[in-house]
């Protein structure tokens, strides 16, 4: 059987949640089946992980897509003919691409004669009008979640649902998993006693993710129950000049505040996300929605509970009072009220932990999700 050669093409380089995911299906597709290239516009946090797998890397300049972007302009940019030349000096076999990169990824592929799959990630990015001949042009779409897809296609939606079936993000179950060390090293790195109270944040800065909601919470929290400590890792990891602008206020906020200065540690990037979460006893999603929601996965697949706004990817995701506590979009109230409700109750954190670990293995592996992903790629290219 010949070794096909998929080219990921991204406009991403930071490592967010959608990117680990993205290494992570990756690393779950079978090597004698498939050969994973990755073409970005530039070097970053994504392009280490892959090359360090071995995996080729390919560097092309181009900008990414705008939500505004006229398709018949776009098609006649010199990055097309730059997407070409990769394809074309790679064998490339099928190709993969996210929002950004498919006006340039699509029009390359298919003046060559490859088949294109795309993955609708966020529903924020609505389809324009002028816009939607362009979409159903893919051999192949999916979107991370009903929440995705339905945002995307509109109401009443441009194209029938089923033509964008839900294909979620995944997760490492061997990396991420109930017996993951490192829970008395991080903590012993931020001085945190081994029974304190722990409720961690994981998210990148970005305005949607709701650093202000979570301190909110983790104030009303520390007011209760002194004891507990707060944890939040991530950092502005894609560059965005708002995006930075907005960690700057969360972490000058954080300092002014004398009650969480001492009790709240912010980590910044962390590689080590799954010992984070093992040093952890609840993980807390603050955001104003999540397309998805790769680190209620993460956390789930580590046999934590998770107390999350439920607005989008996290009420597919989670089952409420199940595998954790699903609360309304800038609530701290209800936040701080659920998470100490779980610091009080050990079982109930073992019980809700346990059920998070089975629904992630059965749902959201990346095995399983790699699977249906390489049997779409393995038909395309077979009808090519």
């Amino acid at each position: 059987m010949k070794i096909l050669n998929l080219l990921f093409a991204t406009w991403y380089t930071g490592l967010g949640g959608g990117e680990t995911a993205q290494l992570s299906m990756a690393a779950a597709l079978d090597p004698a089946r498939f050969r994973v290239h990755l073409l970005t516009p530039r070097l970053g946090q994504m392009t280490e992980r892959w090359e360090a797998n071995g995996w080729p890397h390919h560097q092309v300049a181009f900008r990414g897509a705008s939500a505004f972007f006229i398709p018949a302009l776009w098609a006649r940019f010199p990055a097309v003919a730059r997407f070409e030349a990769v394809m074309r000096a790679q064998a490339i076999d099928a190709v993969y691409s996210d929002y950004h990169a498919l006006p340039f990824a699509l029009p390359a592929a298919h003046k060559l004669g490859l088949p294109v799959v795309w993955m609708c990630q966020g529903g924020w990015y609505r389809a324009r009008p002028w816009q939607y001949g362009f979409f159903r042009q893919p051999d192949a779409g999916f979107a991370v979640s009903d929440f995705a897809r339905r945002g995307f296609l509109g109401d009443p939606p441009f194209m029938p649902l089923d033509s964008l079936p839900v294909l979620p993000l995944s997760v490492n179950t061997e990396r991420f998993h109930p017996g993951v060390e490192g829970r008395e090293r991080v903590r012993a790195e931020f001085g945190i006693a081994p029974d304190a109270p722990v409720a961690t944040l994981i998210a990148r800065f970005q305005t949607v993710k709701g650093h202000e909601v979570f301190q909110a919470a983790a104030r009303r929290i520390a007011q209760v129950m002194p004891e507990a400590r707060f944890l939040v890792a991530g950092d502005s990891v894609h560059g965005v000049a708002s995006d930075n602008a907005y960690r700057d206020k969360i972490l000058a906020d954080w300092q002014a505040d004398p009650l969480l200065r001492d009790r709240l540690t912010y980590m910044g990037f962390r590689s080590d996300v799954e010992a984070i979460i093992a040093a952890s006893d609840v993980i807390v999603c603050s955001s104003f929605f999540e397309g998805f929601g790769v680190a209620h996965c993460e956390a789930m697949a580590c046999a934590r509970p998770v107390v999350s706004t439920r607005k989008g990817g996290p009420s597919e995701i989670m089952r409420e009072g199940e595998t954790g506590f699903l609360v309304d979009v800038a609530d701290d109230a209800a936040i701080a009220e659920r998470v100490l409700t779980l610091f009080r109750q050990p079982e109930l954190r073992a019980r809700m932990g346990h059920a998070g670990r089975e629904r992630v293995v059965a749902n959201y592996s990346s095995a399983a999700v790699a699977a249906r992903f390489a049997e779409t790629i393995e038909r395309l290219v077979s009808k090519a």
